[in-house]
């Protein structure tokens, strides 16, 4: 008996581009993006779900892209870090991160920069407390939260 293909195809909207691919129905979105598109901003941290390095958009909704099968985004409209920045300028929660300090090591700022967009994107002038719970689902073992919850209501002050 011939054992059934593994393979399915898929298309999905990143960042404003097409991508259409056949691959592995078990092979998880955070390594589509990274590996087969080298999208590397988007980071593989625990690949459990607990701190949030791998979050992106999908379909305006900030998720977890570690825990989903790449099959699942089949039809969808995905943003990740790279889509931030216009025109290789940094958007304004880039810039204030970087003037708020608000990274150290850098590797949970892709997913802590996607939480705080989503965030913007539906509460344009969050609180501290609004901020604090956008970024509640990402980990961060350098900075204690402070400067990254500034940088986010701060974007929201300048608005």
């Amino acid at each position: 008996m011939e054992e059934p293909s593994r393979s399915r195809a898929i298309s999905v909207e990143i960042n404003g581009e097409i991508y259409e691919r056949d691959l592995d129905a078990r092979r998880l979105l955070v390594h589509f993006i990274r590996d087969d598109l080298m999208l590397t901003g988007t980071h593989v941290g625990c690949d459990t779900g607990n701190c949030g390095a791998c979050t992106i958009h999908l379909d305006g909704q900030a998720v977890k892209s570690c825990m989903l099968l790449a099959v699942q985004a089949d039809g969808s409209k995905i943003a990740t870090v790279e889509g931030l920045a216009e025109a290789e300028e940094l958007s304004a929660l880039q810039q204030s991160f970087s003037s708020h300090h608000a990274l150290q090591c850098g590797y949970c700022t892709p997913g802590m920069l996607m939480s705080a967009a989503a965030l913007l994107a539906d509460n344009p002038h969050p609180t501290e407390d609004e901020a604090r719970t956008a970024i509640q689902g990402n980990i961060c073992r350098c900075t204690g939260y402070v400067n990254i919850v500034e940088a986010i209501v701060s974007v929201g002050e300048s608005a």
